[in-house]
């Protein structure tokens, strides 16, 4: 019989982190640099398309390399921060490293503007699975759904804000170069700014068996070990989670959708960048009602509640996937509700995958488990979507291939999370035992 059901799964009362808000904040800063730029090359692709003299293609390779670079520097930005200290690692890696960002908007050719992107990715790999340990650490389990609603929503409302000044740059000469230049100073100023004022709470600084120690005693007792990383592919519930992320095909929608648009509708670029506001609008309520709606299953079924609600998220979005992409509106303001619809559907997800990669790993590994998670088998997924888009969209037809991919592979998608429900409760129930052994342990030494 499981243990889910006990208290101990849910704390009854939350520890609350020093400031944790106000560490957020930060946190989400660096998240915005690391969309903003990716998102800022696939809008204005048709202008670099043009500036450059390549095919729809070459979107797809720059997004792969990008995500592909990202697999292996990913978990090694993670064993650095494990070595060094995460602070440092975020200053570096997706602060300071705009430097390359500026240098990719004086590209002269596609081979430069390539690697220097491929670069600049390298760097920004980092962001997500750090910041998500980080999360981790600053919320307890009753709380984070809301946290990491609240992190990738503001985000995303940033983004769509600034999505159709992005749009804008398509009327300036050499648009997409003042891009990069902005973003890469930004991101420079960021760095600087996380050196000063962000504070790292320490691992298991939100775990209620732990947060009373201090930080050298929960560190001493935390330590990632290469055996410790090997069992994350014991875990069962994890392994579905990333098979699951090799099947989301919802991630071509960001970075194909602009293009998609201009191509398959006849759209300008700069009239098709005004969707990115109702999606960032989408996707940033969808955050936070998956925020709310992850802590409250937690609350109320920990059992099955995540689960259910992160499957009936595929299935939503296939919907109104095929709805928004499959006919031909001839109007804007049409595409753009259902843009905005996409957006909700797929804001839910990391409000629930995120907490529930929490939940099932304990606070040193979660690094690792995130490392894997969005940095290989995200990053390869949306590496293969967008290299196999971008080919297929010049022999096909995006329209076509949005099909496949946003609506009869999350459909697959969504099905396959049914394998789910009977581990995740076995596996909550294991690392919450774990903690409890582990801070016995330490009172014995005492």
């Amino acid at each position: 019989m499981t243990q889910l059901g006990r208290s101990a799964v849910v704390p009854t009362a939350e520890v609350q982190v020093t400031g944790r808000w106000r560490q957020l904040s930060l946190l989400g800063g660096t998240m915005l640099v690391d969309s903003t730029e990716a998102s800022l090359v696939s809008s204005l692709f048709p202008l670099i398309r043009q500036s450059l003299g390549v095919s729809l293609g070459a979107l797809g390779v720059l997004t792969a390399a990008s995500k592909v670079v990202g697999a292996f520097t990913g978990p090694f930005w993670v064993w650095a921060a494990q070595r060094w200290s995460r602070k440092s690692v975020l200053v570096v890696a997706t602060g300071l490293w705009g430097v390359w960002g500026v240098a990719a908007g004086f590209s002269q050719n596609f081979a430069q503007l390539l690697v220097l992107y491929t670069v600049l990715a390298a760097g920004y790999a980092a962001a997500h699975p750090i910041i998500s340990e980080l999360i981790g650490d600053l919320f307890g389990g009753s709380s984070r759904g809301r946290a990491v609603g609240v992190v990738y929503g503001a985000v995303s409302l940033v983004s769509a804000g600034i999505g159709p000044l992005k749009g804008q740059l398509a009327g300036v000469d050499d648009g997409w170069r003042w891009g990069l230049w902005g973003i890469g100073t930004f991101n420079i100023l960021l760095g600087a700014a996380l050196w000063i004022w962000f504070r790292d709470p320490g691992r298991g600084a939100a775990e209620e068996q732990l947060a009373d120690l201090d930080r050298a005693t929960r560190d001493a007792h935390a330590k990632l070990t290469r055996t410790k990383a090997l069992s994350l592919l014991r875990i069962r519930s994890l392994v579905i989670l990333l098979v699951s992320r090799l099947l989301s095909g919802h991630l071509l929608v960001g970075t194909f959708g602009v293009v998609f648009l201009v191509d398959e509708y006849g759209f300008s670029t700069q009239r098709a960048s005004f969707v990115l506001l109702p999606f960032g609008i989408g996707y940033f309520l969808g955050t936070l009602l998956g925020g709310v709606a992850a802590d409250r299953a937690t609350r109320r079924s920990p059992r099955h509640g995540p689960v259910a609600v992160l499957q009936a998220a595929q299935f939503v979005f296939a919907l109104v996937a095929f709805f928004g992409t499959q006919f031909d509106y001839g109007s804007i303001a049409v595409f753009s509700v259902f843009f905005a619809l996409m957006g909700a559907t797929q804001g839910v997800n990391p409000s629930i995958n995120r907490p529930m990669v929490m939940a099932i790993t304990p606070p040193e590994l979660r690094g690792a488990a995130f490392a894997l998670y969005v940095s290989v088998f995200e990053a390869l997924a949306w590496a293969a979507y967008s290299l196999g888009a971008g080919f297929l969209g010049d022999a096909i037809g995006l329209r076509t291939v949005f099909l496949w991919t946003l609506v009869i592979l999350m459909l697959v998608n969504g099905a396959f999370l049914t394998l789910l429900y009977r581990p995740y409760a076995d596996d909550v129930a294991r690392v919450q035992n774990e903690l409890r052994a582990r801070r016995a342990h330490i009172d014995e030494r005492q």
